[in-house]
């Protein structure tokens, strides 16, 4: 379990990359195509091939990653990883507010800023929960110093 933990965090974490990359990738097309005269508008879909990557990110986060942090959470339960469920729950949460801002940000654009901001600290605490399963039970545990002597 400890090994299925770590791996969905990491995968995690590789969810965020490609929800970075997507949305890159989109914002450079639209940027090409809007600076060669190209236009659009809301009633069709865009017609530049870049636009994939907003599908990409879309589906990405709102159903392949809040599926990935509520497994790891339920992972967390039986793993027996020293503050794992915490871990879990917290990036659980962070994945709440992701999707929120995420949702929230095309109506009022300074929490699409905040959507960019918490994607980093998403990422990091992912990493964290991680590396901190990886690590030998020992290493992570605070040390007795109680009947030592």
């Amino acid at each position: 379990m400890r090994l299925t933990y770590r791996v969905l965090a990491y995968l995690i974490c590789g969810l965020v990359a490609l929800q970075a990359a997507s949305h890159a990738w989109s914002s450079a097309g639209i940027a090409k195509f809007l600076g060669e005269g190209g236009t659009f508008d809301m009633s069709g879909p865009p017609n530049f091939p870049e636009a994939l990557g907003f599908m990409i990110h879309g589906m990405n986060g709102m159903y392949v990653i809040p599926i990935a942090a509520v497994v790891l959470l339920v992972v967390a339960f039986l793993a027996k990883i020293p503050n794992g469920v915490m871990w879990a729950a917290i990036v659980l949460a962070l994945v709440v507010l992701q999707v929120a801002l995420g949702i929230f940000g095309h109506d009022m654009t300074a929490l699409a800023f905040l959507h960019g901001v918490n994607a980093l600290l998403l990422f990091g605490t992912a990493m964290y929960a991680g590396i901190r399963a990886g690590a030998r039970a020992e290493a992570v545990a605070p040390r007795s110093t109680v009947g030592v002597g």
